[in-house]
């Protein structure tokens, strides 16, 4: 197979990862890619207020004092 068709075959590309990296360095659509940073999605866009992380806090602390053993007998019966 001749470079060109190697180039173009995304599966011979896996086995030759020295031929990813020369054709992404060749590549024309790659280089005009606009770059810009993204944020990480586990930050919260708008910030909590506190009275929405108390009441989070509240129900979290509910869940967490309920006795769902109790509760699953009266679900089953």
């Amino acid at each position: 197979m001749s470079t060109a068709a190697l180039a173009m075959n995304p599966f011979s590309l896996m086995m030759e990862p020295e031929l990813v990296l020369q054709t992404m360095e060749r590549s024309q659509q790659l280089r005009r890619l606009r770059r810009h940073k993204l944020r990480p999605l586990d930050k919260p866009l708008i910030p909590y207020t506190s009275e929405a992380l108390a009441a989070r806090a509240a129900y979290d602390a509910a869940i967490d004092a309920e006795d769902f053993e109790d509760n699953a007998e009266s679900y089953l019966n």
